[in-house]
């Protein structure tokens, strides 16, 4: 393989990479927005203050770039309002958004 054969190769490698890391970052704000929507609706958030909510959820992921925080802010929100609802539950329905985040980000891409 020749030097300019690897550096296209290299290139490309970066490239995808590049690529990869962006669609995991739209996937998970699209499972951070899906998430809070629903935790808002349930907090009986309207309009503006759901959307409001949904805002503050997303920022705090891309401040501290862990889902966890997310799952653990909504999960102590919901439990302060006194929402009745199981950890159970609240993770299944954040491993649900991610789901639907995959598949509508990933549909976006074939297009």
């Amino acid at each position: 393989m020749s030097l300019d054969e690897f550096r296209e190769r290299e290139k490309a490698f970066e490239a995808k990479y590049l690529h990869d890391e962006e669609l995991v970052f739209k996937i998970k704000i699209k499972q951070n927005r899906l998430f809070a929507a629903w935790a808002a609706d349930l907090l009986g958030y309207k309009h503006k203050k759901a959307e409001d909510y949904i805002n503050k959820i997303i920022l705090i992921d891309l401040q501290q770039n862990k889902g966890e925080t997310v799952l653990q802010t909504i999960i102590l929100h919901l439990k302060e309002a006194k929402v009745q609802i199981s950890e159970h539950r609240i993770h299944k329905e954040f491993e649900r958004f991610y789901d639907l985040a995959h598949k509508a980000i990933m549909e976006k891409e074939e297009v």
